[in-house]
């Protein structure tokens, strides 16, 4: 499209170049810039043009350009805005799609912008209108209409305009009314009371009351006869009568036409596909409801102009009021343009390039305006972050058939192809302990034991009453908080579970599970020794690329290979990842162009391989939608401009990252629906709503209201407090509204968390600590405890372990000998941590507690006085001394008696035959006082007396937490 100084309106002139929302008012017919200060105002009788800018990911902006047209405005000024609009997407190269916006009937996308609503004023710049300030306040009455964004409308204050199925705001002096019809939904009734709170602090400064009335309550209390006094009286509501703005317009299948000269002729057609567009021409799309301007690259801006009328003279033509109009450019169309055609090919020949804009840019840089920005931006570049807390400790089992085999802590990151494996990680979240439940599912591993690994995962968050977090994980797309809680990973190829073995041997396909003396080719990658990986490839030179290192062992003999494309840190990776798979054997570097013959020997021959990095998918722009999942099909509606206050705890969200998905779950869905969490991401995956080539096996996030972790909170503006709250979504917002904010959940106080960009400064430094996987002497897991169990390891293992914070020595084992505890042992573990007790002073958060335990409210804290020669004393004799001074602080434990009495073995999270219906946070509680004094070497009374810390590293030493 050729573009000449006569295209550009000045007032269009350095549009578009930053992030946010430009708004004109059309006055004569042309556009005159309105102050920031009075966006959100819209007058009846004008019309008015909107810039959307958004700054993408990819560095990109895009935009979206509306035009709004009032009821009273005229058909000339209308003409007009479609006009400039056009001319806009002109001075910004081309590339906006444009949207047609009747007062009444907006998108969801326009009122997005406008949170919580729009509530047009009478008058315009035609009629002479002049603002003027009211001096008595005026009764007003509007009818709300919308579940995700609110189409608000005045309405006669008068009791005809009252129905069953709507809801009302009575906007009056002193108090504001909503009236919530009958057959209103209560996500309607939350998102009105946004509008209550707009209108609250709009019309009368944040100070008037506000009174929830329901629809069929009649005079039960004081509010509801207030509210029907403004009427004179209850009567009962007639039926909804249905006026034309409450007729739909039905959709129709498709029809489109070709504009020529200024009409629009029918295209004769068996089907809609890709190919009857033609980039010389402009076409219409009338859906009914949708009627879409179809602009071909190559056409003028003229012609774009008399396609943009003739779609506005059919709308009129068919008496269409509602119906909106989208124009959209060639290279550029929308999601919901294409899914109109029957085929529509991924990508399509055009000639996409910055011709235009460039073009535009040059024009304005003449007039010596400043034109940065109207070009694509650079592109951010960002080291991605794990958003979680790494100090946490972990878990993990292999799936084997239908069951799951806990893995000893030298085995925990060394995962194998062939199987599928599930993880629980805890860390310390902002005011509780947070837990991430996962599975990993092998490339090669066996469909059964996916299943399984699935139903055994959902089963544990489940039996967690669904506060954590849940993740399903494919090999090849592991997330980076993934990465970051194992820190040092490994996949081996093969497998060890009974799946893998019986399908190997039904199929005879070879055994190709690593064993340590084959021969085995593993790159290594990762960004440093907190987030790093060998994953083991075919053993043939065609493996290796020049962007890597690999690790390369036959037998006794060890080769080490960089990649001429390798830094310095990724050669210190390799020997990291070299004293876990070979720590006794001295490797042979090799340097890419200079390797030696038997290493080329052990890969069968030289060959060609690649040299660039192996893309990973991006994360992409956040995209929120709301579900309904019913009967195997998933239906989403997507909420622009989300936030927070979007998510309704009825409802089940999906937000979109396009690198992985995280499934939302509201409190009030129902248990049936939770557990259809993980089927929704997988068919979110399957549908591609977007067309954005979503991959299946993106890791997919189940995350329960109140539970949401780090990661998933970063794309909003979070308050905690919200998401703790109770009641359904009205009954919160209502509390909101009327007391004027969101009120102080009572919480116990934790420690302050670590951040992740780089550490707080309550906690020590990269260097200086270590978390459970960081194999410190002072923190090793051991075979067969629940994750707590790490702080007792100490007293069985070699203090000579070294910490991987420090370059390797070759020839020293990383992992410390893993040790089976007997009973003896175990006493002499949990004296040693009850000593550790006086050693160390409790750390801040000393509350670990799931939801659904009391606790009483925090008070100043004081430090216990160790006694002397306390290792002497008997661990009973200790604790009770500990607690003495902190009796006053934690307060009596609550009354248990009359609960059923169960044995140790039956009670414990790894047991075989687990108690079922019990309150899995104090399974201890279940106990004979006989055998809680056996096992914890104290009676339940001097327990709880313990603070809760302390409490809860006994249990799960015990394996009862």
């Amino acid at each position: 499209m050729a573009v000449s100084m006569r295209d550009l309106d000045p007032a269009f002139q350095g549009a578009g170049q930053k992030a946010g929302i430009e708004i004109w008012r059309i006055e004569n017919f042309r556009p005159v810039p309105v102050p920031k200060s009075s966006y959100g105002k819209f007058f009846t009788g004008d019309s008015y043009v909107i810039l959307k800018t958004t700054a993408l990911k990819s560095g990109a902006l895009r935009h979206d350009i509306h035009y709004w047209l009032g009821k009273d405005t005229s058909q000339d000024e209308a003409g007009a805005a479609a006009v400039k609009t056009v001319e806009l997407d002109a001075a910004l190269g081309g590339r906006a799609v444009q949207y047609r916006e009747v007062q009444g009937h907006e998108t969801e996308k326009f009122l997005s912008y406008f949170k919580p609503c729009i509530i047009p004023q009478e008058g315009g710049v035609a009629s002479g209108f002049k603002h003027v300030q009211e001096e008595e306040h005026k009764i007003r009455m509007f009818v709300c209409r919308g579940k995700h964004v609110v189409h608000v409308k005045e309405v006669p204050f008068a009791r005809s305009s009252l129905n069953h199925d709507d809801i009302f705001i009575l906007d009056t002096k002193s108090k504001i009314f909503q009236f919530n019809g009958s057959n209103s939904s209560i996500q309607e009734r939350a998102k009105a009371l946004e509008v209550v709170q707009y209108i609250k602090d709009t019309c009368h400064d944040g100070k008037c009351e506000v009174a929830a009335i329901e629809d069929g309550k009649l005079m039960a209390d004081a509010e509801t006869g207030e509210f029907w006094g403004f009427f004179g009286g209850f009567a009962p509501l007639p039926r909804k009568t249905a006026s034309d703005e409450d007729r739909t317009v039905q959709s129709h299948t498709a029809k489109l036409l070709s504009v020529e000269k200024g009409q629009a002729k029918p295209v004769d057609a068996d089907s809609l596909t890709r190919e009857l567009l033609d980039t010389n021409k402009c076409y219409i799309l009338d859906c009914g409801l949708e009627v879409f301007v179809w602009m071909g690259r190559n056409t003028s801006l003229d012609e774009r102009k008399t396609a943009s009328g003739a779609a506005e003279e059919l709308i009129r033509g068919s008496d269409r009021p509602k119906s909106q109009i989208i124009r959209v450019i060639e290279g550029f169309e929308t999601v919901v343009f294409k899914s109109k055609f029957e085929s529509w090919p991924q990508t399509t020949n055009v000639a996409v390039t910055e011709d235009g804009r460039s073009k535009v840019a040059a024009l304005l840089r003449r007039q010596g305006l400043n034109v940065k920005g109207l070009a694509k931006a650079a592109p951010a570049k960002e080291e991605p972050q794990p958003y979680i807390d790494c100090t946490g400790n972990l878990q993990v089992w292999r799936v084997n058939g239908q069951e799951k085999v806990l893995l000893p802590a030298s085995d925990q990151s060394k995962f194998y192809s062939g199987d599928c494996y599930i993880f629980q990680y805890s860390y310390p979240g902002e005011d509780k302990e947070e837990y991430l439940i996962g599975t990993w599912i092998g490339k090669q591993s066996v469909e059964d034991e996916r299943v399984s690994a699935v139903s055994l995962a959902t089963k544990m968050v489940e039996s967690m009453k669904f506060q954590a977090t849940q993740a399903c994980i494919h090999e090849g797309s592991e997330p980076i908080q993934f990465f970051s809680i194992f820190q040092s990973f490994i996949v081996f190829k093969g497998g060890l579970s009974d799946g893998y073995k019986n399908y190997i041997a039904e199929k005879e396909i070879p055994e190709g599970t690593y064993t340590e003396d084959g021969l085995a080719l593993f790159r290594v990658q990762g960004s440093g020794p907190d987030n790093m990986q060998a994953i083991q490839v075919e053993a043939v030179a065609s493996s290796l690329n020049s962007s890597y290192c690999y690790i390369v062992h036959s037998g006794s003999t060890v080769f080490t290979w960089a990649g001429n494309l390798t830094s310095p840190d990724d050669h210190e990776l390799v020997e990291r990842q070299l004293d876990i798979i070979k720590p006794n054997l001295q490797s042979k570097p090799q340097k890419e162009g200079s390797e030696s013959e038997q290493f080329w020997e052990l890969l069968g021959g030289k060959s060609e391989y690649p040299s660039q990095k192996i893309a990973r998918e991006p994360e992409g722009d956040p995209h929120l939608f709301s579900c309904t999942f019913s009967k195997g099909n998933l239906k989403v509606t997507e909420i622009y401009n989300f936030t927070q206050d979007d998510l309704m705890t009825e409802d089940i969200f999906i937000l979109d990252c396009h690198s992985d998905i995280f499934v939302w779950v509201g409190q009030e869905v129902d248990t049936k629906n939770k557990l259809q969490a993980l089927t929704i991401g997988q068919k979110f995956l399957e549908h591609d709503f977007l067309l954005e080539k979503l991959s299946r096996e993106a890791p997919i996030y189940i995350v329960m209201e109140g539970s949401e972790p780090p990661f998933f909170t970063r794309f909003f503006s979070w308050d905690s407090a919200k998401s703790s709250m109770h009641g359904n979504s009205f009954q919160r917002k209502l509390t909101i509204v009327k007391t004027g904010g969101t009120p102080t959940v009572d919480k116990p106080k934790r420690r302050t968390p670590v951040s992740y960009g780089g550490r707080s400064s309550s906690v020590p430094d990269r260097s200086q600590r270590s978390r459970s996987m960081s194999f410190s002497p002072e923190r090793v897991r051991v075979r067969g405890r629940s994750p707590a169990f790490n702080a007792l390891a100490a007293a069985f293992e070699n203090p000579n372990a070294r910490n991987l914070s420090t370059p390797p020595p070759v020839v020293k084992k990383l992992y410390p000998k893993s040790v089976t505890p007997d009973s003896a042992k175990k006493s002499a573990a949990i004296a040693a941590l009850t000593a550790s007790f006086e050693k160390q002073p409790p750390p801040a958060r000393e509350t670990i507690i799931p939801r659904s335990v009391k606790v009483s409210p925090p008070t100043p804290k004081t430090t216990p006085t160790p006694e002397p020669n306390s290792k002497e004393n008997s661990m009973s004799s200790k604790l009770e001394s500990l607690t003495i001074q902190e009796d006053a602080k934690e307060g009596e434990a609550e009354d248990e008696e009359g609960l059923p009495i169960y044995p140790y073995e039956r009670l414990k999270i790894t047991s075989t035959d687990p108690v079922s219906e019990i309150d899995v946070t104090k399974r201890e509680t279940y106990l004979s006082s006989e055998e809680f004094k056996e096992k914890f070497g104290m009676k339940k009374d001097a327990f709880y007396k313990l603070p809760k810390w302390k409490q809860n590293k006994l249990k799960m030493a015990l394996q009862l937490f």
